[in-house]
């Protein structure tokens, strides 16, 4: 084989590893999923639908986890002042691992006008993963504490996940292990996931750096030897 062809081969091959290697890397799956809430209020039974999104980050040993409403939900029938209405929620764990995560956030920043509905503000809550595998995050119940009531809003459609999420346990443990996989409140320390969306793309990203730096390599040497023989003769 030619110089020139030897010098293309190898460069091909690089090319196509880097690209499988990327292609393969796992990514997490977020959609906005329509809500129906029945909501227990202290004047009677409401009902609303709100579009629910969650996002998850890589946060120490487990994933930072937000939950976000589109549109309000439930109203009150007097005006709720500043600092007046506490929301909190519970989102369902499912797929490889099972439990709930509890996910709160400030009170209302401004004063909600009465018979308006209330827009919940972002929630979050840490989830630390107890089995390894793909795991589901689905809206479940929303509380909401205002002026010494409670209203507690239940999904009655049976909503789909609004994140999944490819995870490694800490200790590499397998398949569900049946525990609550939850953990409230600020980040602590421990064993790092050995995987994780990110980590994963960000570790096989290298790796594909690495065959197309061999590739350039051989491409190197080949150049030289090359150089070398034409000296000699």
């Amino acid at each position: 084989m030619s110089y020139q062809k030897r010098t293309a081969a190898l460069a091909s091959v690089a090319a196509l590893a880097g690209s499988a290697v990327f292609m393969a890397a796992p990514a997490a799956r977020a959609d906005v999923v329509d809500v129906n809430y029945k909501c227990q209020t202290p004047i009677g039974v409401k009902t609303a639908v709100s579009p629910i999104d969650i996002k998850g980050v890589k946060s120490g040993s487990g994933y930072k986890l937000t939950m976000s409403w589109q549109k309000g939900v439930s109203s009150s029938p007097v005006e709720l002042g500043k600092g007046a209405m506490s929301p909190s929620a519970t989102i369902k764990v499912g797929g490889a691992d099972s439990g709930t995560v509890s996910v709160s956030g400030p009170a209302n920043a401004a004063a909600i006008p009465a018979n308006t509905p209330i827009k919940i503000n972002d929630l979050t809550g840490t989830y630390t993963p107890k089995a390894s595998g793909k795991v589901t995050f689905t809206a479940a119940v929303l509380t909401i504490k205002a002026l010494g009531t409670t209203t507690t809003c239940t999904p009655t459609n049976s909503p789909g996940p609004s994140l999944t999420l490819d995870v490694t346990a800490a200790g590499g443990s397998s398949g569900s292990s049946g525990s609550t996989g939850s953990d409230t409140g600020t980040d602590s320390g421990g064993t790092l996931p050995k995987t994780g969306p990110d980590d994963s793309v960000i570790a096989l990203g290298t790796l594909g750096g690495t065959v197309l730096l061999a590739g350039a390599a051989g491409t190197l040497w080949l150049t030289r030897r090359n150089q070398t023989a034409r000296a000699r003769r």
